[in-house]
């Protein structure tokens, strides 16, 4: 993790960058959390050991890291973009409407069937996001919990 963060550091200063420890602080929250942030989030996990750092010092934080390919920004449809780290592998998302809570999976059958699809169109896809919208095993009502577990 260091090593990374070492990288995207020295890329910020060869790019003419200056060097900060409150983005260092907020980059190593990030890429450590695994998780899908908004800008509140992280802002009040960076606080916690560094109560000057504002959520504008983290927006602008973020919008580096997806400048600079370290980073997604992903719209659930919450009102509030969240990010995740571009470091890991391809995956897609369940998201709960009611508790916000977004979990992450992968599925070969889904893609091999997105690849189907887009080549009987003739269409040549550089990327995709997949995102299923409903209620989480704690959400939803009692029996929906029988039918899903």
């Amino acid at each position: 993790m260091e090593r990374l963060l070492r990288r995207i550091d020295d890329e910020i200063v060869s790019t003419g960058g200056k060097r900060s420890r409150s983005r260092a602080h907020i980059m190593g929250i990030f890429f450590r959390s695994g998780r899908h942030l908004t800008v509140e989030e992280l802002t009040r996990k960076a606080r916690v050991k560094n109560r000057n750092i504002g959520a504008a010092t983290v927006y602008r934080t973020l919008k580096l890291l997806a400048r600079m390919g370290y980073a997604k920004e992903l719209d659930f449809g919450e009102g509030a973009k969240r990010y995740e780290s571009s470091l890991t592998a391809h995956h897609d998302h369940l998201v709960c409407t009611s508790c916000g809570n977004v979990a992450e999976f992968e599925e070969p059958r889904i893609e091999k069937l997105q690849e189907k699809v887009a080549r009987q169109h003739g269409f040549s896809p550089t990327m995709h996001r997949l995102a299923i919208y409903g209620q989480c095993r704690g959400c939803a009502p009692s029996g929906e919990k029988e039918k899903t577990g």
